[in-house]
């Protein structure tokens, strides 16, 4: 790997020079060699520019995976215009607040969000343009179209390790998404680190085959997908995942490596008719989002045959800033139950509601130091100093350090729930089934899921004397909010316990939903 690389702007002339034929995209069959990525970008920059937008403007995709995001990754970040990818699954209201808060001037966009784009655009007079993708990637009106008439000469801007690259949208506790700015560094900082002591911890190699089942509208799947290209890989794309599409793509394409979540893995396994053989082509998982259980990674051990390595960070550090190492993933493994140590030049440390640091084996909050930290949250400077303090990230996670360094998630300070590798605020959520004239509160938690991870559990208070069903509830939230963040259990309770000045005791309600578990995550 070439540790010179310092930008993605790098990334597509080096390899256009030095391995243009090299596949660097598979995406439903279509081939995107790098220097077909390094000319295509370069149209997109042009295309960009001609449209008005100049360095620190934002440019915003709303579509499934496809060849086009990182056509446009790669074109922003060459002109130093940060790219917004929006996720997908929103609801109109919450892509509206993300076109609206990031003041994008141009939207991409696939043809199943085109009914969200068109609904939106009235109410956002900044947007200049929306330009329909080609999912099938034929030259027509649409975004080859738009690509091709413009010039592919290189592009010259100054663009460094600190210029901004994209702003990742993640869930609020205010119930409104933040807007998290990552410079380059950020999608460079783990490689560094591991190349610095010649570790293989995350070791992307030129002759591998990665799947990305995280869409790149993930930090962790835009992430693994930068070090991808970095290390001039075949990055093979999913619309969306899928269980039966993925282990045909690892059978057919012989694919090495993967990043996934846990509940994914979970569904390789049990799909029907899946044998070892299926898998024989994979060298390493990597996963994150959430742990693994011991009983899932024996499972995993055995029916994939290959390396894990576990990654735990947030979007404020840049994507993982702790890796539990392949040496430490055995069933009956010490190390197990940990998130892993953190990276060469990164740190962790816990601390008490004070601030101060703890002695290993106690419980606190979990703060992180990262080269590849945010630059900030977009427009929010009270925000931003409330989390990035002296250079630590403010976790909002509660954990311990063993005597060896390892770090250990106990529990989320912040109350956020994570299904299927999706973040989900309870706040955000009983935002919305608050605003049915039937309820007088609601009280939303996170419960343990054997599909899923965790599950959206949502305790709601009837207006008294009313009759209010889940059903109610749940016509109430379509449309509103995307699917993963709606509750799959609704519980009709005559009060929502607080403290005394008025804080939901969410402890208090998911206590029995976490009985036998070490760990109040899943």
């Amino acid at each position: 790997m070439t540790v010179q690389l310092r930008t993605l702007v790098d990334v597509a002339r080096r390899h256009a020079a030095q391995q243009p034929e090299a596949v660097a995209i598979i995406c439903e069959g279509r081939r995107v060699d790098y220097a077909t990525l390094h000319r295509v970008s370069n149209q997109v920059a042009r295309g960009l520019q001609a449209a008005g937008l100049r360095p620190g403007d934002r440019v915003a995709y709303l579509g499934k995976e496809s060849e086009h995001f990182y056509d446009l990754l790669f074109g922003a970040a060459k002109i130093g215009v940060v790219f917004v990818p929006i996720n997908w699954r929103l609801a109109a209201g919450e892509v509206e607040h993300i076109l609206r808060d990031s003041g994008a001037a141009l939207l991409f966009v696939d043809a199943d969000s085109t009914p969200v784009a068109e609904k939106l655009a009235p109410e956002l007079p900044m947007l200049r343009q929306a330009v329909a993708l080609d999912a099938d990637g034929v030259a027509r009106a649409g975004f080859a179209a738009w690509a091709s008439a413009q010039p592919d000469a290189n592009v010259l801007a100054k663009v460094t390790s600190d210029t901004p690259l994209a702003q990742m949208y993640t869930s609020g506790t205010t119930g409104l998404p933040k807007g998290v700015v990552l410079a380059h560094r950020s999608f460079f900082a783990v490689r560094d680190g591991l190349a610095s002591e010649n570790l293989d911890w995350l070791d992307l190699r030129e002759s591998d085959v990665s799947l990305l089942c995280n869409g790149g509208f993930h930090i962790g799947g835009l992430s693994w997908a930068a070090m991808g290209f970095a290390a001039g890989a075949t990055n093979v794309l999913m619309r969306e995942f899928n269980t039966a599409g993925a282990v045909e793509l690892i059978r057919s394409l012989r694919v090495t490596t993967i990043l996934a979540v846990p509940s994914m893995l979970r569904l390789l396994l049990a799909e029907p008719g899946v044998t070892k053989a299926d898998f024989a082509s994979l060298r390493k998982i990597v996963y994150g989002s959430a742990p693994i259980s011991t009983a899932l990674l024996a499972r995993c051990i055995e029916g994939f045959g290959c390396e894990f390595a576990q990654i735990y960070g947030l979007t404020e550090t840049g994507n993982s800033a702790v890796c539990l190492p392949p040496a430490d993933h055995t069933p009956d493994g010490g190390k197990m139950q940990s998130a892993g140590l953190p990276y060469p030049g990164f740190e962790v440390k816990i601390v008490d509601d004070k601030g101060d640091p703890l002695p290993a084996g106690e419980v606190g909050e979990v703060w992180l130091r990262s080269p590849g930290v945010m630059v900030e949250y977009w427009n929010l400077p009270e925000a931003t100093a409330k989390t990035l303090v002296d250079g630590w990230v403010v976790t909002g996670d509660a954990g311990l350090l063993d005597e060896d360094g390892y770090l250990y998630i106990r529990d989320r300070i912040k109350d956020m729930i994570i299904v299927s590798g999706e973040n989900v605020y309870p706040v955000e959520v009983e935002n919305v089934i608050s605003r049915h004239p039937l309820v007088a509160e609601s009280a939303v938690v996170g419960v343990p899921d054997e599909r899923w991870g965790e599950a959206v559990y949502a305790f709601v208070v009837p207006v008294e004397g009313q009759q209010l069903t889940e059903r109610d509830l749940a016509l109430h939230l379509r449309g509103q909010l995307a699917g993963f963040k709606q509750p799959l259990h609704y519980e009709f309770i005559d009060r929502v316990p607080r403290n005394p000045s008025g804080k939901i005791l969410r402890r208090e309600l998911r206590e029995r939903f976490w009985q036998g578990h070490d760990r109040r995550v899943s």
